[in-house]
């Protein structure tokens, strides 16, 4: 594969209330619209450690491909794409809790179940578990594991039901309103996902309301950096062997990068090319492999930052 630039940021002066996240651009239009725009950055560590070229066309084009085929189960943000990097949104109040959904006991970070129950925890989330169970074992039915949406930096934590109703962080129609949502995209992206092969073992949602209160998913949903897939003809055997299950490998770059330094408190040390390209080719597959059609490279030579300024200029004007 040619080697293609990769998009580390996109500033455009001519568009109004710039917004910089970890990985995206953000302009809010005065209508009410939000312009979203996904870069290559990688973020890890509380910080971005390297640009993956094509990961942002490829979530950006990924999520497109779940909001067009969940559009029937709940609302979503989407307005229209005027470039493979690019959608452009209803502006929302996002809801202070992630719905994290879980369909197996797997995880690496501090909230996930199955770090929880190594270290003892049986009552998480307001669900119970039973002792005996192994790494990456399936659920007997999906749960929601939510957590706090730290907006100011800090670390999400562990909710239950009861604890979003008593801290009024959701009213119990919103929080009802999200449950069934989100059980149902995870129920129709584990079923789409078993048609490619594939195993959606856990994902998150995130949610907000417009001005009417009628909430809305928004963000992205179903990409590999938001959601565990596996391999499902290779699970079996792995998990019967104790083994780690198959899965679209995105974490070279964090893995190489946490054995040489602590990346937390010192510098990262330059990464090699052949790692950012390994990386971007698996962010490629993934998304062939989850939507099953080919991925559309951007032309030989194409600047894409020239190109989405371009293909955003009518906003510009508005």
């Amino acid at each position: 594969m040619p080697a293609y630039k990769a998009i580390e940021e996109v500033v455009i002066p001519e568009l109004p209330n710039y917004y910089r996240g970890k990985v995206r651009e953000n302009y809010d239009l005065p209508d009410g619209r939000r312009i979203l725009i996904s870069t290559d950055r990688l973020s890890a560590f509380d910080r971005a450690i390297a640009c993956i070229p094509l990961k942002g066309q490829v979530l950006t084009q990924t999520a497109r491909f779940w909001f067009e085929n969940t559009a029937d189960i709940c609302p979503n943000h989407v307005l229209e794409y005027p470039d493979p990097n690019v959608v452009v949104g209803r502006r929302l109040e996002i809801l202070p809790v992630e719905i994290v959904v879980r369909g197996y006991l797997a995880g690496t970070t501090s909230t996930s179940i199955l770090t929880m129950y190594k270290q003892g925890a049986r009552e998480m989330y307001g669900a119970r578990f039973p002792d005996g169970l192994r790494d990456n074992e399936a659920l007997p039915q999906a749960i929601i594991t939510p957590t706090s949406k730290a907006f100011d930096g800090g670390h999400d934590e562990p909710l239950t039901a009861a604890e979003i109703l008593a801290q009024g962080l959701l009213s119990k129609e919103q929080w009802e309103t999200v449950s069934h949502y989100a059980l149902a995209l995870f129920a129709r992206g584990q079923a789409m996902a078993r048609e490619r092969g594939l195993i959606l073992a856990d994902t998150k949602y995130e949610f907000g309301v417009d001005a009417g209160g009628r909430i809305i998913l928004a963000d992205e949903i179903h990409t590999p950096d938001s959601s565990r897939y596996w391999f499902a003809e290779s699970y079996p055997e792995r998990f019967a062997g104790g083994e780690k299950p198959e899965s679209f490998d995105k974490d070279f770059v964090r893995n190489w990068v946490a054995t040489r330094c602590d990346p937390y408190n010192e510098p990262i040390p330059e990464i090699p090319a052949e790692l950012i390209e390994q990386t971007s080719q698996v962010y490629i597959r993934a998304f062939e492999t989850i939507t099953g059609t080919g991925f559309a490279l951007p032309g030989p030579g194409e600047d894409p930052v020239e190109r989405i300024r371009r293909n955003l200029a009518q906003y510009a004007s508005s």
